[in-house]
């Protein structure tokens, strides 16, 4: 089983996160994903302030699960750090490219869960199977 996120970017730069099981979204164009997941967010929706200078943030989200951090983008807080840099330089562009979100998005959540005492644990290579008992002989082989 293997899982991957679909990032899913609007004209905005507004976007949402899928989970990708085993694959099941690759055939999907952004266009179907679009209709499938519709923007939730409401144009009367008050923005959230920047808990740490009050100022306007661009992103507001929810931290790795279990962790109970909500990560802010702040560009006056959190300019002079470089995955928030150019994760806000990107977001700002209107020329945005969305294939490199993706990899943007995990530059900043790794530095912001780092600022919040959190580091990302290496993904370890899956243990080798062992190999058979000696003396089986394999079915049609015998």
């Amino acid at each position: 089983m293997s899982f991957t996120w679909r990032y899913l970017v609007r004209p905005d730069g507004d976007f949402c996160r899928i989970g990708n099981l085993d694959g099941s979204l690759d055939d999907v164009s952004d266009e179907e994903l679009a209709r499938l997941h519709p923007s939730d967010r409401e144009e009367d929706q008050s923005a959230r302030p920047c808990s740490r200078c009050g100022g306007e943030l661009l992103l507001y989200w929810h931290g790795p699960l279990m962790t109970g951090v909500w990560m802010e983008l702040c560009p006056a807080c959190d300019g002079h750090r470089p995955a928030a840099r150019a994760f806000i330089r990107w977001h700002r562009d209107a020329d945005r490219d969305p294939k490199a979100l993706p990899q943007l998005f995990e530059d900043w959540e790794t530095e912001t869960m780092h600022a919040h005492g959190w580091a990302r644990a290496p993904q370890l290579a899956p243990p080798e199977s062992p190999a058979p008992p000696r003396g089986l002989t394999p079915r049609g082989r015998g």
